[in-house]
C-alpha cells in the first residue's frame, strides 16, 4: 500500500549501494487534499523543489563523482515521493559506474517521473560554492512582533484575519518560525515560509500565531504548504496568493513546496539554514 505507514520511514533499513528504482515509494496526494477540501481542478499552481546534497556515482573508470541535484515535482503530479525512499534510491548510485552525467540524468528523469506520475525536472550542478549563494526569502519578517503565543497545534485557521475595510495592499510576509512534524516518525521539520499576496491587509500578529500553531502538527512538507494556502485563501480572500516554504535538509535532502494562484514558478534560493 502507498501510505506513509508502509514506507521506509521509521524502520531499520539496509543502505544498498547499487541502483534500485523499486526503492522509490510514492504516496498519493489525494487523501490529504480531500481532507482540506482541495479537488480538481486544483485551486493553485505549484511545484515541489527538492535539493540533493549527497549524490555520488562512479565514472567509467571507477573514480567517484559528486554533484548537487535539483528536482522539480509538479503540484499536478498524483504522488509525492516519500523522502527516506528518495534518499535510499539516490544512495544506490554510489557504486554504480556511469558513462557520464548525462546517462545518470536520463535514469533520474525516467524513474522519478514514473514514481511521481508526472514529468519531473532534474538538473545536476557541480558541488562548488560558486553559484550557490545563500539568501533570505524576500519580504517583511513577522517574527519580531511582540505577541504572546499559547497554541502550538493543531493549526488554528481562525487566527487569520484580513481587514476588508482597508485599501488593498501587495506585500510579502516572511517567518522563520515554521515547524511541523513527520506524520510517521514525529521528527521535527524546520522551515521558513513566505506569504506573498495582494488583497486586504492580513493581520500580522494573527498570521504569526497561525504559523506557530503548526509546531506540533503532523504532516508532510507539501501538505503543510497546501493547508496554509487553503486557509489563507478561505479566511483572508486575497486576490492573489503564493505560499513558499523552504525547509532545512534531512538526510541530504531539502524539500521546498510552492503553491500560487499565478502560473509563474519560483527560483531556488538557498536559505541560511539550508
Amino acid at each position: 500500500m502507498s501510505t506513509p505507514e508502509h514506507s521506509p520511514l521509521g524502520k531499520t533499513t539496509v543502505y544498498a549501494d547499487r541502483y534500485d528504482p523499486s526503492l522509490l515509494f510514492p504516496i498519493p496526494r489525494s487523501a490529504k487534499r480531500e481532507e482540506i477540501g482541495v479537488a480538481e481542478p486544483l485551486p493553485f499552481h505549484g511545484v515541489d523543489i527538492w535539493n540533493a546534497y549527497e549524490l555520488s556515482w562512479l565514472d567509467a573508470r571507477g573514480k567517484p563523482v559528486v554533484a548537487l541535484a535539483e528536482f522539480r515535482v509538479p503540484a499536478t503530479s498524483p504522488n509525492i515521493i516519500e523522502s527516506k525512499s528518495f534518499k535510499l534510491y539516490l544512495n544506490g548510485f554510489s557504486q554504480e559506474r556511469m558513462r557520464d552525467s548525462a546517462a545518470l540524468l536520463e535514469i533520474l528523469l525516467r524513474d522519478l517521473s514514473a514514481a511521481a506520475g508526472a514529468p519531473v525536472e532534474v538538473a545536476l550542478t557541480e558541488a562548488q560554492a560558486r553559484g550557490h549563494a545563500v539568501t533570505d526569502l524576500d519580504g517583511t519578517l513577522v517574527d519580531t512582533l511582540d505577541v504572546a503565543i499559547e497554541d502550538y497545534g493543531p493549526p488554528r485557521a481562525d487566527y487569520l484575519v484580513a481587514d476588508a475595510g482597508q485599501p488593498v495592499v501587495e506585500e510579502a510576509l516572511v517567518s522563520n518560525l515554521l515547524r511541523s512534524n513527520c506524520p510517521v516518525t514525529g521528527q521535527p521539520d524546520w522551515g521558513s515560509v513566505q506569504i506573498h499576496y495582494r488583497g486586504a491587509p492580513i493581520d500580522r500578529a494573527g498570521l504569526l500565531r497561525y504559523l506557530v500553531s503548526f509546531r506540533n502538527h503532523n504532516e508532510f512538507h507539501e501538505q503543510c504548504v497546501e493547508r496554509i494556502f487553503v486557509d489563507v485563501m478561505q479566511r483572508c480572500r486575497p486576490e492573489q496568493l503564493s505560499v513558499y516554504a523552504r525547509y532545512t535538509r534531512r538526510g541530504g535532502l531539502d524539500i521546498n513546496p510552492y503553491r500560487s494562484t499565478g502560473t509563474e514558478l519560483p527560483g531556488n534560493p538557498r536559505g541560511a539554514r539550508q
